[in-house]
């Protein structure tokens, strides 16, 4: 897993396509799983803070997706632990009006089933948004749809909404989420991490 690690730290597959980005940006792959990791993180890609900073969910959706999970800091960033393999490992970037550009599928298709193939000792998926909601479970439903179907997917896979602040307005449009999901969610991670 090292040689892997090494390698993706090192990818620059979307350079050109970065550089052609309205923020002009070099490649830096966010590269955070060990062996040992019980808990997935599927997420959608860093975003310009993580990108920055080189952590993952080190803006303020990572606390409320600690939040969520019933986590501390210590915990979250153990890579021993809990793996966070995002959709594409590098920020896209924003497009000419400030917007988010989606994952590059092609950083799923190179490097997804590699990371994945060597973490062995996963025993909870948590897929945040359509697209990592796509990869793992098959095209379907939007991603309100899917969390609302949240117990079909059995005990080892939780679907999420991005926790990103710009989410708050579905979060009140959607109480169930915080009264049946998120006590749920927090009991499984405990199970998961204290087995």
């Amino acid at each position: 897993m090292d040689q892997l690690r090494a390698d993706l730290s090192a990818c620059r597959l979307c350079a050109d396509r970065f550089r052609a980005t309205a923020t002009r940006h070099e490649p830096r792959p966010v590269v955070w799983f060990k062996p040992g990791a019980r808990l997935l993180i599927a997420s959608q890609a860093p975003g310009l803070r993580v990108h920055e900073a080189g952590t993952p969910f080190w803006d303020r959706s990572g606390a409320r997706l600690r939040d969520w999970l019933g986590m501390d800091e210590e915990t979250f960033y153990d890579r021993s632990r809990v793996a966070i393999v995002p959709m594409a490992f590098c920020f896209p970037g924003y497009d000419a009006k400030g917007s988010d550009l989606p994952p590059p599928a092609i950083c799923a298709r190179v490097w997804r089933d590699k990371v994945l193939s060597e973490l062995t000792d996963i025993r909870l998926t948590v897929l945040i948004g359509g697209a990592a909601m796509n990869w793992h479970l098959g095209k379907g439903p939007g991603v309100t749809e899917r969390v609302r179907r949240w117990r079909e997917f059995g005990p080892d896979v939780f679907p999420l909404p991005h926790p990103s602040w710009r989410n708050t307005a579905w979060l009140k449009r959607n109480p169930w989420f915080g009264e049946e999901v998120l006590p749920a969610l927090k009991a499984r991670v405990r199970e998961v991490m204290e087995a």
